[in-house]
Formats: C-alpha cells, sequence, structure tokens
C-alpha cells in the first residue's frame, strides 16, 4: 500500500517538494496561532502584569505543630482594618481589600498610580475550633491566624520502626 495516498494534501508527484504556492496546514495553524498571540499582546496597554495580580493575589502558609494550625498570608500594601477573618464551624475565611495610590510629582512630569483590589481564600480545618482558641496578629504586611488545637485533635506521635527481612 502506498502511504502517500493516505496523505490529505499531495506535494509535487515527480520530485516529492511542495509546488511553490502550497503551504502545510500545521504549518499554517502555527502562523496564525503566533498571530492571534501577537495581535493580543499588541493591543494591551503597557502595564505591569505583577502589580495588577499582586492586588488581588494572597500567598498562604499553612503550618501545623502537635498543639495548632497556624495560617500566614503575605498581605503587602493592605491596612488592618481592611482585612476581616470569620470562623464559621470548621470554616476559616481571610478576605480583605486592597487599595494602594501612589503619587509622584515633578517639575516634568505627574504621576499616579492605582492598584486595588479584593482578595478571599478559605480553609477547611480538620476540627472544630473554640472563640476563644483563635488568635491573629498583623505585622509588617504578614498576617498570621493561630488556631488551638482541641485536646481530642493533639495526638502524640508515635515513631514506628522499619525491620528489614
Amino acid at each position: 500500500m502506498d502511504l502517500r495516498s493516505l496523505v490529505p494534501f499531495q506535494w509535487g508527484r515527480s520530485n516529492n517538494t511542495a509546488p511553490a504556492r502550497y503551504e502545510d496546514p500545521f504549518t499554517a495553524l502555527h502562523r496564525q496561532m503566533d498571530r492571534l498571540f501577537d495581535d493580543f499582546h499588541r493591543g494591551m496597554p503597557a502595564m505591569r502584569w505583577s502589580g495588577v495580580a499582586d492586588a488581588v493575589e494572597m500567598k498562604l502558609d499553612v503550618a501545623e505543630t502537635d498543639k495548632e494550625i497556624k495560617v500566614t498570608a503575605e498581605l503587602p500594601g493592605v491596612d488592618e482594618k481592611d482585612i476581616d477573618i470569620t470562623l464559621t464551624g470548621d470554616l476559616l475565611t481571610i478576605k480583605g481589600e486592597k487599595k494602594i495610590e501612589e503619587e509622584r510629582k515633578n517639575d516634568n512630569y505627574h504621576v499616579v498610580e492605582r492598584s486595588y483590589g479584593s482578595f478571599q481564600r478559605s480553609l477547611r480545618l480538620p476540627f472544630l475550633a473554640g472563640d476563644k482558641d483563635v488568635s491573629a496578629e498583623f505585622k509588617n504586611g504578614v498576617l498570621t491566624v493561630a488556631i488551638v488545637k482541641p485536646a481530642e485533635a493533639q495526638s502524640t506521635v508515635k515513631k514506628i520502626g522499619v525491620k528489614a527481612k
């Protein structure tokens, strides 16, 4: 069986080279996709993409010890009054809003940059925590929430040895 008969396009029959007006369909698709992305980026105003993402993104660290769970959130540029922490059953929710406005003036220019955005993250705890078992501290743009584990959730770790056979 001639495998060339299965190909949906035919190159020149005698020397297997593409005619001058022929374009491989995969190359054409690749060229069109490149053009699509180039046109998209060309139409966007010049902006700091990372600044936009930082306005609404909250990075979290969650650490667990025998006695507590500690949640640390990076919130640079956020005021303490703009943070709301709630605990509903076993669901801890941290939400807030970031509002930054920076103004620079000089004899030759005047620039005002703004960054606004809201954020929210929820974590399901492996236990129900009491009201008195949760504390929060905000210092230098870092929020730390400590949740003390109830006695039944505090387990002692038992080391189990492995024996080779």
